[in-house]
């Protein structure tokens, strides 16, 4: 009776241990054959011991995925002469981009015409301004100055009205021009009027970066906008420049030419966009004979002209 209990205790457990072995070699025998076949690979290794690897690799993956968008392969068109053709692939953020060769040398500076308002800064009427947000934006490191501005406006005595403006820099506004005017000629080109715009301009480029500086005068009107600005009154080879503007229409006549920028304001302490974003996309275009193609293969800007009523016979 004595032997008969024992066995009824101990025989569930040597069970236990056979099948635990059983399984152990079965697990083996799978690595064995990944093996023959090649070599596994670690998420199925953990799937083997019943371990998930999506939350081991989630948060690797997120941090190493770059700010900037690595811009698409470029394509010459297929007209280009053999030697302009002839390019050599460089890495630019893990993406292949066209570049010319050093036999095919670009020797003509890109062009970048830059609005002022909401792209470069953000200016508000100083006694307009609420006290809070001027807090904040000094508070978050966002550099500031107040102007005195001419107005087209005449007080009672006939005396030019003077405006009071407080003026916040972009982030990065001040390095952004340093290394923007290293590879390329900058022209300002505001709808401001030159009474507020000229002494503000001098304020943000006291190395006197800009090479021209155009105001609301030199904007023209079109059937669909106002206060459009026209680059062929530049006189440079479009293929050569872009314009950046928070306000698309103004460059309706070359949609091809145009960088659309995110508006900036002062609740916008931690804005990155001009370092970040529009300078390595700036020095990318600098390296292409014709911008044009670079920027619709980003943008698509004459369907989005389309698509808000302005036909392709409203721009050049």
């Amino acid at each position: 009776m004595a032997e008969l209990t024992q066995t009824e205790v101990y025989s569930p457990r040597s069970f236990q241990v056979w099948k635990t072995l059983l399984n152990w070699l079965a697990f083996f025998f799978q690595i064995f054959l990944q093996i023959l076949r090649g070599t596994p690979s670690v998420a199925q290794v953990l799937s083997y011991v019943g371990l998930g690897h999506h939350s081991l690799l989630a948060s690797s993956s997120s941090s190493s995925s770059p700010s900037f968008k690595p811009l698409p392969v470029v394509e010459l068109p297929e007209q280009e002469s053999p030697e302009a053709a002839a390019v050599a692939a460089v890495q630019i953020g893990g993406s292949k981009v066209a570049v010319a060769d050093d036999d095919d040398l670009i020797s003509e500076k890109l062009t970048v015409v830059l609005d002022l308002d909401e792209t470069l800064v953000c200016a508000y009427e100083t006694s307009s301004l609420p006290t809070l947000l001027r807090n904040q934006a000094t508070e978050a490191g966002l550099k500031w100055f107040e102007l005195e501005c001419i107005s087209s406006d005449k007080e009672f005595e006939g005396k030019p009205k003077v405006n009071y403006v407080t003026v916040f820099e972009r982030p990065g506004l001040e390095e952004f021009l340093k290394q923007l005017s290293e590879f390329a000629d900058l022209v300002l080109f505001t709808a401001g009027l030159e009474g507020y715009a000229r002494p503000l301009v001098d304020r943000i480029d006291a190395e006197n970066r800009f090479s021209l500086r155009l105001y609301r005068p030199s904007t023209i009107s079109t059937e669909y906008r106002e206060h459009v600005k026209d680059l062929s009154c530049l006189s440079r080879d479009l293929d050569r420049t872009v314009i950046v503007d928070n306000n698309p229409f103004s460059f309706l006549l070359q949609p091809l030419n145009g960088i659309p920028c995110i508006p900036f304001s002062a609740g916008q302490p931690h804005d990155v966009q001009l370092l970040e974003v529009l300078l390595p996309l700036l020095k990318h275009l600098s390296q292409q004979k014709d911008v044009r193609p670079v920027l619709y293969e980003r943008f698509h800007m004459p369907e989005w002209f389309q698509k808000h009523g302005i036909p392709a016979s409203g721009w050049t």
